[in-house]
Formats: structure tokens, C-alpha cells, sequence
């Protein structure tokens, strides 16, 4: 697996409803206002063959098998890392990004019933095995999360029993690597669970590990 050195890169994993893209921008709000160069990204879908996978993958109604899902995401991962997450961080930025291999893992793996060693085994070999400095994990409740949505998308749409395997997955994931992950309650209240986010970020800005682009404020 391969760590970065120039830049840094974080990713936001969780249930469906668990407030990633809330935290994700909020924190990116915090880096930029101190200074820091910083580019926030989601899979699936920000990349141009990334935005074709995600209307397969959410929205069609073309049935697709757990399998031909595990290698579209793995399309749109390799792409994404390619085009998008790849030159951030070698022009020393600061990468947030709205799901990544643990997803794949943790849904067409756990939540498919496929083979784990498998789809991991695909999920990194299309990411050229990056690893994320941290992995942010907002774990909520399947209830609380994807079960208070409205208008569900494909993988919404899956059952609870699908979202139960998901999330269990998830943090087996983050209690194997604990130097990896924060874990923090989804439904704890947003300027706590930021202040908890934004801490963990600056212990490792303070290693000084990363080369970072920085502009004057």
C-alpha cells in the first residue's frame, strides 16, 4: 500500500444519511481558512467516465449484477484517482474525498455477499493501492441513516439487512487500523463532531509528515 508524502489525503466514509458531505465541507471550510490548498472530490461520479458509472450504478433501471457493480465502481476509482486525486496531491493539496475503497469493500463486498479478500483485492489494484492518510468514519444508525431518507437510489434502496452489513463492515474496517480512522457519532451534534474532525486533521498537520501547498491569509 502506498502512502502519500506530497499532500494529504482524507476521505469521509459512512452509511448513506450519516453527514459526510456535511463534515467533508466543513472541514475543507477550516484547512482553506488556514491557509492550505485544498481540493474536495466524491466517488462515484467526479470525473467524466465516473459520472457515466454513477448513473448506472444509482440510477438505471438496467439490472446489474453484484459483480458487474464491484468492477464499475473499480472503473470509476481508477479513473477518479487518475484524473483527479493523483495531481492534487502532487501539487501538495490537501485531498478530501466523499467515499473511496472502503465503500467498495464495505458494499459490494459486505453488503453483496461477495468474496471480502476479492473485491478488496480489485478496489486497490484500481487505486494503484492509495491509501488515505485518514479515513473519517461517520457511523450513524442504519434507522437514523439511510432509513430517514427520501427517494432512494439504487444502492439506498437495498434493504436493511444490506445496510446492517454495510455499516458492520465498516467498522470492522476502522477497529483493524485505528491510526487510520476516527470514528464519531453521525448524530452528535455538527460543531462537535467538526471540532473532533478539525483536531485529528491538525495532529497531523503538526507532524510535519506532508509536503503542503500554503497560501498567505
Amino acid at each position: 500500500m502506498t502512502a502519500t508524502t506530497d499532500g494529504l489525503f482524507i476521505v469521509f466514509e459512512g452509511g448513506d444519511g450519516a453527514g459526510k458531505s456535511t463534515q467533508s465541507a466543513r472541514l475543507a471550510q477550516y484547512l482553506t481558512s488556514q491557509g492550505y490548498a485544498v481540493r474536495t472530490t466524491f466517488e462515484p461520479g467526479d470525473t467524466s467516465v465516473g459520472a457515466t458509472v454513477r448513473q448506472i450504478v444509482l440510477h438505471s433501471d438496467v439490472p446489474v449484477s453484484p459483480r458487474a457493480e464491484t468492477l464499475l465502481y473499480a472503473v470509476d476509482k481508477a479513473q477518479h484517482v487518475e484524473d483527479v486525486i493523483k495531481p492534487a496531491l502532487e501539487a501538495q493539496m490537501v485531498v478530501i474525498c466523499d467515499r473511496y475503497v472502503d465503500s467498495t469493500i464495505a458494499y459490494q463486498g459486505a453488503g453483496r455477499v461477495l468474496s471480502i479478500d476479492q473485491v478488496s483485492r480489485i478496489a486497490w489494484w484500481a487505486v494503484a493501492d492509495l491509501v488515505p492518510d485518514l479515513t473519517v468514519l461517520m457511523d450513524v444508525s442504519v434507522e437514523e441513516g439511510v432509513g430517514s431518507k427520501r427517494g432512494h437510489d439504487r444502492i439506498e434502496a437495498s434493504g436493511a439487512d444490506f445496510h446492517e452489513r454495510v455499516r458492520g463492515h465498516l467498522l470492522a474496517l476502522a477497529a483493524a487500523a485505528p491510526d487510520r480512522y476516527l470514528v464519531v457519532n453521525g448524530r452528535a451534534p455538527k460543531d462537535e463532531v467538526t471540532r473532533l474532525i478539525c483536531d485529528r486533521v491538525d495532529q497531523i498537520l503538526d507532524s510535519g509528515a506532508h509536503q503542503l501547498s500554503r497560501h498567505s491569509r
